[in-house]
């Protein structure tokens, strides 16, 4: 069975997102800001994919599924990858720098300042900029201090020929003030970062020190991510979580990007201390690093310059509505976000905070926001008297610090706070809403594939089923009553519910359209996910296409599978869209004869998904919402703008289509909805 590596799939991906910067269709400073994603894409594939390598390599692993050769060797494969993209990284910011400069919007730096624009500095850096400044002085007597992993260091090199000296030592940039500070307008807009201020002031900082001359070169330093639980049942959850969040601070080096013009000395001083090996962990790059700023790249009030405001459109059942609960309870709702408002679940939640029939409220929560309307509104529903139960995933990766303030807040205003367990993550999305009128209990629940997060929800495209359907809601509440009673298995027939019955009822749905094209009838699948790697599912699609069903897959990020391989996969065909908005929607569509089998997920098919989280997947059973389902996945399927064909070299072809009309499927979505509404 051919498969992709799932770490060299995953580099196709963002370079994927690279394409997005390189591409002259995208407006310019949305361009600087998808260097901004890659980069911060880049920094978490380090910490844990290239961690997690790393540590195979240190056990001694001799093999890795879908790489001919050992975790060494991937290793480096790995590596030459990274610099071949980091190369292009370079040149692509450098030719937006100079297309910015065209439209007078121009980059300064420490040798490119006027009289005028170096007192200006001078006045930030002497007000309000060295007050934040604690520069380190690097000797043998003082231990080398220990590096903050999201941090921007300056490495600084101070040399006195009379004393025949030299000095090192590191500046953290702040982060309490933006990456980028703005001059006073001109006829242009003129911007610098703050590394430059701070290399302009150098010989201020260090004014004590005699040296003839003085540099500072950026660096950035990313360490292993995952988080170690121990199995000791004496101390709580939380604090397990608390105290390897601390040790995440402490975790081991997995890589060392500097600027290619650093100094040997200095270089060599800075690996030597931080204990790094040469070639394995160390990558060159240009002047500045930690470009995950440069999502937050700022707009210099050119709007000609950055994608066309599309706000969400409002959903003509929902909309103006006295009572929300009274709409589902007549007809399933289907939304989709950004397309339509993420505000409607947040709508929902306020109604029911002070819905006097209202008695309970459930929500399982993954990620939300730092600041979160949903949390906001669950708080309310306690202080009106409500049972609210918030079961928090403690261990969503780089939102665990996040989760547990929500924890805190929420217990002390006495909402009820689960926790999973530390080996089967929570990553279902569900609300159910309890409302008991005339003795009669009624269930208003909510499945969707993304986060209830009202930020994200403005750039990641997902669904959201608002149903009360009984059969449906009876399972739901199942899932809540198994999270609750310390995961007590339930039999599930409407629900596909990781890590019970998913990979089971996914099976039987492929077999049926195996056993459909056995028999000369037309057998097709339909799948939109963000990741494919599991084995014995790709291993199934192969069955399947073998066998003569029509597979089509759209697949965001990670695929193992190798579509288009005679004997083995001829009948799959696959697409990656990356685009204005995250591809974060996942469901399915089985064919089944002529009469299709729908559901929307919150599980891509990775093994964690199917077998070591909890996940719900839900039939959708309303015929209009199936037919939006199939409008959604042709749209996509006909994308000739931003799709890349997925194939046996990963080369990540834009996908062309008959007479090359282009089909640009987000902007048709979004005029779909649109029309709609009018």
């Amino acid at each position: 069975m051919k498969l992709f590596n799932r770490e060299l799939s995953w580099l196709s991906f963002n370079a994927r997102v690279l394409q997005e910067a390189m591409d002259e269709r995208v407006p310019l400073i949305e361009r600087m800001r998808f260097l901004g994603i890659y980069s911060n894409n880049m920094d978490e594939f380090f910490r844990v994919r290239v961690a997690n390598i790393r540590r195979l390599i240190q056990v001694g692993e001799k093999k890795v599924d879908g790489f001919e050769g050992t975790p060494k060797e991937l290793y480096s494969v790995i590596r030459t990858t990274v610099l071949e993209q980091q190369a292009k990284f370079e040149f692509v910011y450098q030719s937006i720098i100079g297309e910015l400069e065209n439209q007078n919007i121009v980059k300064l730096d420490e040798n490119t300042l006027t009289d005028v624009q170096l007192e200006e500095l001078s006045e930030f850096y002497n007000i309000k900029l060295k007050h934040e400044i604690v520069p380190i002085i690097l000797d043998s007597k003082t231990p080398f201090p220990r590096l903050k992993d999201y941090s921007i260091y300056l490495a600084v090199k101070m040399v006195s020929v009379l004393e025949v000296k030299t000095h090192y030592a590191l500046i953290q940039i702040p982060n309490e003030f933006s990456r980028f500070y703005r001059l006073k307008d001109s006829d242009k807009k003129y911007f610098i970062l703050l590394d430059d201020i701070i290399r302009i002031h150098l010989p201020n900082i260090f004014s004590i020190f005699y040296f003839d001359s003085i540099e500072a070169h950026t660096f950035k330093f990313t360490r292993d991510a995952e988080l170690n639980l121990d199995d000791d049942i004496s101390g709580s959850f939380i604090e397990k979580i608390t105290k390897s969040l601390k040790d995440r601070k402490k975790g081991e080096p997995v890589r060392f990007v500097y600027d290619q013009n650093m100094s040997t000395d200095l270089l060599e001083y800075l690996t030597k201390s931080l204990n790094l090996k040469r070639g394995m962990n160390i990558i060159p790059g240009g002047k500045y690093h930690n470009f995950k700023d440069f999502t937050s790249f700022p707009t210099f009030e050119r709007p000609d310059l950055l994608y066309d405001l599309k706000p969400s459109h409002i959903h003509t059942d929902l909309e103006n509505k006295r009572s929300l609960i009274k709409v589902i309870v007549e007809k399933d709702i289907l939304l989709h976000y950004p397309y339509q408002r993420f505000d409607y679940v947040v709508d929902l939640l306020r109604e029911a905070a002070i819905d006097p029939k209202v008695t309970t409220i459930k929500i399982n929560v993954y990620r939300v926001a730092n600041h979160s309307q949903v949390m906001n509104a669950l708080l309310n529903a306690a202080t009106n008297g409500k049972d609210v139960t918030v079961v928090m995933e403690l261990q969503a990766r780089f939102d665990e610090e996040n989760n547990l303030y929500w924890s805190n807040r929420l217990k002390e205003n006495g909402v009820k706070v689960l926790y999973g367990l530390p080996d089967l993550k929570i990553h279902s999305k569900l609300i159910q809403i309890t409302r008991k009128s005339k003795g009669k209990e009624t269930f208003i629940s909510y499945v969707g594939t993304g986060n209830f997060n009202e930020k994200s929800s403005r750039i990641y495209s997902d669904l959201g089923l608002l149903t009360s359907n009984v059969s449906i809601s009876k399972e739901i509440k199942k899932v809540f009553h198994l999270i609750e009673n310390h995961f007590n298995r339930g039999l599930f027939r409407e629900l596909m519910v990781s890590p019970f019955n998913t990979r089971r009822k996914i099976i039987n749905l492929i077999n049926a359209e195996i056993n459909l094209a056995k028999k000369n009838k037309k057998g097709l699948i339909r799948l939109k996910i963000n990741n494919l790697v599991d084995n014995i599912m790709i291993n199934k699609l192969y069955e399947a296409s073998n066998a003569g069903v029509k597979i089509q897959l759209i697949i965001r990020g990670v695929c193992s599978l190798v579509p288009g391989v005679k004997n083995q996969s001829e009948n799959i065909k696959v697409i990656s869209i990356v685009d204005r908005y995250l591809e974060h929607a996942r469901f399915m569509i089985f064919g089944n004869n002529g009469k299709p089998i729908y559901y929307i997920t919150s599980a891509d098919w990775m093994e964690r998904n199917l077998d070591k989280r909890i996940e719900v997947a839900c039939p959708i059973l309303s015929l209009n919402l199936q037919k939006e389902l199939d409008l959604i996945f042709s749209y996509q399927w006909k994308e000739n703008n931003k799709a890349r064909i997925i194939d046996e070299n990963q080369r990540n072809k834009y996908r062309k289509i008959g007479n090359d009309i282009s089909f640009h499927s987000q902007e048709e979505i979004y005029k779909y909805y649109g029309s709609i509404v009018i």
